[in-house]
């Protein structure tokens, strides 16, 4: 009887275990968003994860920076522009320096912000649903890096269209116009563009990550991350392109205050312009960000998949000494 008993046991057993099998794959058919697991991982180490995330960000920010500058340079004089003014094709890099020295920390933020963010929030909400936690880490990354972010861009934009010669130069005689405020113009319309931006890009590069990775059954590649990155951020470019031109021109229009706010910078440019205004520099915008993307993320892979194994390398160390 014994025997007999156990193997009624293993019988049922297996057909449970097929049960739950069948209805595990019914659910994952029903998932509208990408789906990822997060196990039982080790414990949440929060200051290695800032610390990895500040490393990685602010390298593959001053790549980018550096790389794609006069693209960037480009766009902002042809959204700047007014009617069919003329586009000055020199000093393509001016403002590189100063700009560099708020991209650096504002990277290195976005990203320390960002990646803790992201484990949290996975942990929190229902694995079919890690779109969200993407969007709302890509937010609260974005939200942590405007704080520099804003001051760097001001002074970048006004030096690239002309209006100082010197970063030092034109932070001191913005605040002296224009008070410390000066230095944050625009910063609602760069949040209205930044925080959609951020939340949107990091959200389509980490759900098509998921996806490729489910269906190439392994890790993807430094090639695989920046063609899925340029993807990404060439599409939310070319979205968030309208927001950009309303941002350029609440910041560079110094204390002539020509603009009253959002609403009535959108307004007197469909008045005066017409709405084609609204998209102006679409292609240097989509080239810049796209390319800036295939770079920004392949560099940040890059180097968080370094940072992990010498991280691994010196706990397998460790535990020999021990």
């Amino acid at each position: 009887m014994g025997p007999l008993t156990l193997s009624v046991d293993m019988k049922s057993s297996s057909s449970d275990a097929s049960n739950r099998k069948i209805q595990s794959l019914q659910l994952q058919k029903k998932n509208f968003f990408a789906s990822v697991s997060t196990g039982e991982d080790k414990p949440f180490d929060f200051l290695r994860t800032l610390f990895e995330g500040f490393i990685a960000g602010g390298t593959a920010g001053v790549v980018v920076e550096t790389a794609l500058y006069p693209i960037d340079t480009i766009k902002t004089r042809l959204q700047a522009a007014r009617g069919g003014g003329q586009i000055i094709l020199k000093g393509l890099y001016s403002g590189l320096a100063g700009n560099l020295a708020g991209v650096l920390p504002a990277s290195a933020l976005f990203i320390g912000v960002y990646e803790p963010a992201k484990k949290k929030l996975l942990k929190m909400f229902p694995e079919d649903l890690s779109a969200l936690a993407h969007l709302a880490a890509g937010a609260c990354g974005g939200l942590a890096a405007s704080l520099i972010r804003v001051p760097t861009e001001v002074v970048k934009q006004r030096m690239q269209t002309g209006q100082f010669a010197s970063a030092h130069n034109a932070v001191h005689l913005i605040v002296a116009n224009e008070g410390f405020k000066g230095l944050y113009a625009g910063y609602g319309s760069f949040l209205l563009r930044d925080l959609p931006f951020d939340a949107m890009q990091f959200c389509i590069y980490e759900q098509l990550r998921i996806g490729y990775k489910l269906a190439a059954k392994r890790e993807l590649n430094d090639p695989e991350n920046a063609i899925i990155g340029a993807f990404a951020g060439a599409v939310t470019g070319a979205i968030t392109t309208p927001l950009d031109v309303i941002k350029t021109r609440l910041m560079i229009q110094g204390s002539g205050n020509q603009y009253k706010g959002i609403v009535d910078c959108v307004q007197t440019i469909i008045r005066e312009e017409g709405p084609p205004a609204l998209i102006k520099g679409i292609g240097p915008r989509v080239l810049w960000i796209g390319i800036g993307g295939s770079i920004f993320f392949g560099v940040l892979e890059s180097t968080k998949r370094m940072l992990a194994e010498r991280h691994s390398t010196h706990e397998s160390l460790d535990s020999k000494k021990d």
